[in-house]
């Protein structure tokens, strides 16, 4: 297992790379940068029946609006920028939160990921957008 300051090191390292050409641009505050596509008026994503805007702080899975946190809008936008990426508690503590995580459980990203989940499964036939990696963190898949 990486201690927290191996796990943060691996984070930037993995985040500091170009992906296909596109300037990163930090969307969160703190120590990790997230890669943005600034040639888009607005950041939309879309997933089967699920549609993202960042810009507009809209989530609609079957056009129906779905309501959320600041916190857990916040981590659902990290994670769906940023499809099938893993991101560890620590940096989801970080990038959310902007606080340092050593004085948080791992407890308060569960508790927040676990009311998105419950949020965003409006039907039993929908898929579970995120995805627990066991003892690491969260990820997006659609």
């Amino acid at each position: 297992m990486l201690s927290a300051d191996q796990q943060r090191e691996l984070a930037q390292f993995i985040l500091k790379g170009d992906i296909s050409g596109i300037p990163y641009q930090t969307i969160f505050r703190g120590k990790y940068s997230i890669p943005q596509k600034s040639n888009h008026p607005l950041t939309e994503a879309r997933a089967g029946d699920l549609y993202f805007c960042l810009d507009h702080r809209l989530v609609t899975i079957r056009e129906q609006p779905i309501e959320l946190t600041v916190k857990e809008f916040e981590i659902f936008s990290l994670l769906i920028l940023n499809p099938k990426r893993v991101f560890t508690y620590e940096m989801l503590m970080d990038l959310v939160w902007e606080e340092d995580y050593t004085y948080y459980s791992r407890k308060a990203v569960n508790n927040h990921v676990s009311n998105l989940r419950r949020k965003l499964k409006i039907a039993p036939d929908l898929p579970d957008y995120v995805k627990s990696v066991y003892g690491i963190g969260y990820k997006f898949e659609g």
